[in-house]
């Protein structure tokens, strides 16, 4: 997995299909952002900061408040790879992002979207 041209790539570029992918599917932007808020630690006024700034994902996920203890719950495919056989943290994290906002696009209860249940 060598896909490392998205570590340069502005989050603020990529938000906007985050957000277009729920909304299709009748989800929030509320939402996206609670995921968001869950996985990094960030909240409301840092991440207007981070698409403001047009930071990119490498200083989105290493300046990240606080990754939550519990992203290794997270399994399954995304992009053809298992995200929980992702070596690389950075191109982990990067995919756990993306594999909550598919679970959010697909319908799931936020609670199990979180791993509260």
């Amino acid at each position: 997995m060598q896909n490392t041209r998205i570590y340069t790539m502005a989050f603020a570029s990529v938000y906007p299909h985050y957000i277009q992918k729920a909304e299709k599917k009748g989800r929030t932007k509320f939402e996206v952002h609670e995921i968001i808020f869950w996985l990094t630690g960030y909240n409301e006024k840092s991440l207007q900061e981070i698409l403001e700034n047009r930071t990119d994902f490498q200083t989105f996920f290493e300046q990240a408040p606080r990754i939550n203890p519990n992203v290794s719950l997270i399994k399954g495919v995304i992009c053809g790879y298992r995200v929980e056989d992702i070596e690389d943290e950075l191109m982990r994290n990067v995919r756990y992002l993306d594999k909550l906002i598919d679970e959010l696009a697909k319908g799931k209860k936020m609670e199990k979207i979180l791993r509260e249940e």
